[in-house]
């Protein structure tokens, strides 16, 4: 009766069980691939760390810096150089920056920013005998007003400082557009 089972559970679709054993090159690659995954793991994860992590800080707005005594600015756009500290990243530094400051006819003071909205250059007050009382960029022609609106070539005005006067003295902080012009 043994056989006739047997015969009855091949002709339904039974066939005894077959163990798949692992062979030694399919346990040692898997192993092998395993621990170099986690190896190169090991490698990446502080790389990208390091990479993303100053993107992810919250940015911070610019510290005031104190420029210039506040009576020693005239209606003549005068330029001041001033440092303030830069964290780009892992790199600290502390470059000197440019405003040139004036005061309007009303006497209100304001801080513009040299820097050519053209092609990035450095614009000089009366830079150019043809275009007296502007702001002129030497690169490729651009001049601005004494409010820094673009009168030629340049697609925008010069960037203004937000400033405050306390205690008799100017300071200067974040650098926006132009709210003059």
């Amino acid at each position: 009766m043994s056989e006739h089972k047997k015969q009855d559970a091949q002709h339904q679709g039974e066939f005894p069980v077959r163990r798949r054993e692992m062979s030694r090159r399919q346990f040692l690659s898997y192993t092998l691939g395993g621990a170099g995954a986690f190896m190169g793991a090991g490698m990446i994860v502080p790389m990208l760390r390091f990479a993303v992590d100053p993107v992810l800080q919250p940015k911070v707005e610019a510290a005031w810096v104190k420029v210039v005594e506040a009576a020693k600015i005239t209606e003549v756009p005068t330029s001041f150089k001033f440092k303030v500290h830069q964290v780009d990243g892992w790199y600290e530094s502390e470059p000197e920056l440019e405003a040139w400051i004036s005061k309007d006819k009303e006497g209100n003071i304001f801080a513009l920013n040299p820097t050519c909205k053209h092609l990035g250059c450095t614009v000089n007050w009366n830079g150019s005998p043809e275009f007296k009382d502007q702001y002129y960029c030497p690169c490729h022609g651009a001049h601005y007003t004494a409010d820094g609106k673009s009168l030629a070539v340049a697609p925008a005005p010069l960037d203004q400082y937000d400033l405050k006067v306390e205690n008799g003295f100017v300071y200067v902080g974040q650098l926006g557009p132009n709210k003059r012009v």
